[in-house]
């Protein structure tokens, strides 16, 4: 095989080739370079490159190496990094105009892992602004296509991401996840997301919040995309451990998950009142279902009747608001503050409405402390299903990729589902339960609907990581998946 012929391979098969010297470091960046150059001009998923470092890095790769020193497990491995993370002297905007010149000093912890291990970082892939939409355009590097339809979003806010390991410009990636940010796109262009438990990755040096935040931000995650559910748990074992605060006094190891499809206990949860799902996605989940009761899985197909997002997606919402909010600047707090107080007036007051979002976002401390504990009461109760079922299969969206649309805000545009027009608002209604909870969640591809790529959520209990990525290693096994033309 040439270079070239691997710049659409998983990263195993990428390793074993470095490891057996069919492939060097350098030849590989090169390919990955020229591929960006064929294709990123219709794509628009990689916006910045240090292509002379990344070569002159894979040459030193090259012969560590040969000497018989390696890094970590990536070493020599080139690949993009989502412009939400900070790379030390590269630019990292995450969408927004104001930090179109802001060259970090430092880079992420998760991003600092990735090289630890011996990755090469070639370039930055593309975001909304703030990572805050569902496509992946911005005023600073413009429009993100769809590799399957460039008249369609390849999601956000990964978009750029998913769409450069769709189009084979990069063969692992790092993405993050408060709103579906690694789901949707994953399931959007046909490749693989995780995200983790809470807590499982840093997210120190993302943005948002803005740059030189310490703190750690509710519900948001870190985690790996690939074109390989097996490429996820390598990635996963290198970015997942404590931050350097807590790293003096405790250590992960997530439980591992190697089981056969015979000993899976499956719960499918594809329909709810408040969230219709297209009929042509349904089909492909219910063929994903079908395809691992004929492996051998116990699949339940009803779910249990308190198993409803009525119960989840209002709480999430007002959480990731009141996340929101805490980052706007004073005069815009006000200004929802005075939304908040004419939606109280008029009644409206849900949390997926201009005026209930802002009235989520500016609610007191002890608002929060209630939802708080709301949600923390349904952590256990979902801990008392994952003794009745190993993981829950449901959608990640409403629909397939949706055609771009950038005109209106989050809460004016509109969705087709069925023909029928929906809140746009309603891409995070199937990924708020494992947000909200903080459980593992992993996409895997499992067909087309109307000739594009669809994906199942796998979500697990806390801390099960592998196990959702051991439900979406045995639909890869078994389903295959075409690739972009």
């Amino acid at each position: 095989m040439q270079a070239s012929d691997y710049v659409d391979e998983t990263l195993g098969t990428i390793l074993d080739a470095l490891e057996t010297g069919e492939l060097t470091s350098e030849a590989l960046t090169q390919a990955l370079l020229d591929r960006i150059a064929e294709r990123n001009p219709s794509i628009n998923a990689v916006v910045a490159q240090q292509a002379d470092a990344a070569l002159a890095q894979a040459r030193q790769a090259d012969e560590e190496r040969a000497g018989g020193q390696l890094r970590g497990p990536l070493h020599g491995v080139p690949m993009t990094i989502k412009d939400g993370f900070q790379v030390q002297g590269m630019v990292t905007a995450s969408g927004s105009p104001s930090l179109r010149s802001f060259k970090p000093e430092e880079d992420a912890a998760a991003v600092q892992r990735l090289l630890d291990a011996g990755a090469i970082i070639l370039g930055k892939t593309n975001v909304p602004l703030y990572c805050g939409d569902f496509q992946s355009y911005n005023d600073v590097y413009g429009t993100t296509n769809n590799p399957w339809d460039t008249t369609r979003s390849p999601g956000g806010s990964s978009g750029g991401a998913a769409a450069a390991l769709a189009a084979g410009m990069t063969p692992v990636e790092l993405g993050s996840d408060i709103g579906g940010s690694i789901r949707n796109p994953a399931h959007f262009c046909g490749v693989f997301g995780h995200k983790p438990s809470q807590g499982v990755v840093p997210m120190r040096g993302h943005i948002p919040g803005p740059p030189g935040t310490k703190g750690l931000t509710d519900m948001a995650v870190a985690g790996p995309m690939t074109r390989s559910a097996r490429d996820l748990r390598l990635m996963l074992d290198v970015l997942a451990g404590p931050d350097e605060l807590d790293a003096e006094g405790w250590q992960l190891d997530l439980p591992d998950c190697t089981w056969a499809a015979d000993e899976l206990r499956v719960l499918c949860w594809f329909d709810d009142p408040v969230c219709p799902i297209d009929t042509a996605y349904r089909t492909q989940l219910r063929n994903a279902a079908g395809t691992l009761r004929s492996l051998g899985a116990t699949v339940t197909d009803t779910p249990p009747d308190e198993l409803q997002l009525a119960q989840f997606y209002p709480l999430y919402m007002r959480l990731l608001a009141g996340v929101m909010g805490g980052g706007v600047p004073p005069k815009l707090y006000k200004q929802m503050q005075w939304a908040a107080r004419l939606g109280r007036l008029f009644g409206k007051t849900a949390p997926d409405t201009l005026q209930g979002y802002a009235a989520a976002a500016t609610q007191t401390h002890r608002q929060w402390l209630r939802d708080n504990e709301a949600r923390h009461r349904l952590r256990y109760q979902w801990q008392a299903l994952f003794e009745s079922f190993d993981v829950i299969l449901m959608p990640v969206t409403p629909t397939a990729a949706m055609p771009h649309q950038h005109a209106g805000n989050l809460f004016k545009r509109r969705i087709q589902v069925d023909g029928v027009s929906r809140p746009y608002a309603d891409n995070m209604a199937w990924v708020a339960p494992a947000t909200l909870l903080h459980l593992p969640a992993t996409v895997a591809p499992v067909g087309l609907a109307n000739q594009l790529p669809v994906g199942v959520q796998i979500v697990g209990p806390y801390l099960h990581d592998k196990r959702t990525i051991r439900v979406a290693e045995l639909l890869e096994e078994a389903i295959e998946m075409p690739r972009p033309a």
